[in-house]
C-alpha cells in the first residue's frame, strides 16, 4: 500500500513539473458547469456538424457537462434537455437560470425580509457575483443586483 501512494505521489509530481494538470483544468469535465460565449450558438442531436441542430443558446445560457467525447460536450440544460456542443463554444460557468415555476424575488440582502430589488420570471440568465449560505448574489444582463435563494437557481 505504501508503494501505491509512493508511485502516486511521483506520479503527481511529474504531471504537475510538466504542465499537465494545467491543461486537464481549463478543458470541461463530466459534472462541471459551462456558460455559452455567444448567442446564436447551436447545440446539436450528437458530436458531429453533420448532425442536426436540436437547439440554438444565447450568450451566458447555462449548461452542465453530462459527457466528453473528443472535442465536443454532451450537455444538459435547466429543464433536462440534452445535446452535444463544440467546447470551443462554452467557457467556464458562471451564470445561473430561474428555475422556478413562478415570478421570483431579487432582494437587497440575503434575506426574505430585504427589500424587493426586482421580479424575475423563470428562464431569466443571471451572472453569479457571489454567495452567502444559502443565497446567491446575482446580476442581470441591463445592472440589477440583488440576492436571489439558491433552490430557485439552476445549477
Amino acid at each position: 500500500m505504501s508503494t501505491q501512494i509512493h508511485l502516486s505521489r511521483i506520479f503527481s509530481r511529474c504531471l504537475v513539473a510538466c504542465g499537465v494538470l494545467v491543461l486537464l483544468s481549463t478543458s470541461p469535465v463530466y459534472g462541471e458547469t459551462v456558460s455559452v460565449k455567444s448567442d446564436g450558438v447551436n447545440v446539436r442531436t450528437g458530436p458531429s456538424t453533420d448532425d442536426q441542430i436540436a437547439m440554438e443558446l444565447f450568450q451566458g445560457y447555462p449548461l452542465k457537462v453530462v459527457e466528453k467525447k473528443g472535442d465536443w460536450l454532451k450537455i444538459s440544460d435547466f429543464e433536462n434537455d440534452t445535446g452535444w456542443i463544440y467546447k470551443s463554444l462554452v467557457e467556464p460557468g458562471n451564470t445561473v437560470i430561474v428555475n422556478s415555476q413562478s415570478t421570483i424575488n431579487m432582494r437587497s440582502e440575503p434575506s426574505t425580509s430585504a427589500a424587493i430589488v426586482a421580479n424575475i420570471e423563470r428562464g431569466v440568465v443571471l451572472t453569479k457575483v457571489s454567495s452567502k449560505g444559502d443565497w446567491v448574489k446575482v446580476k442581470h444582463a441591463k445592472g440589477t443586483e440583488g440576492w436571489i435563494y439558491k433552490t430557485l437557481l439552476w445549477p
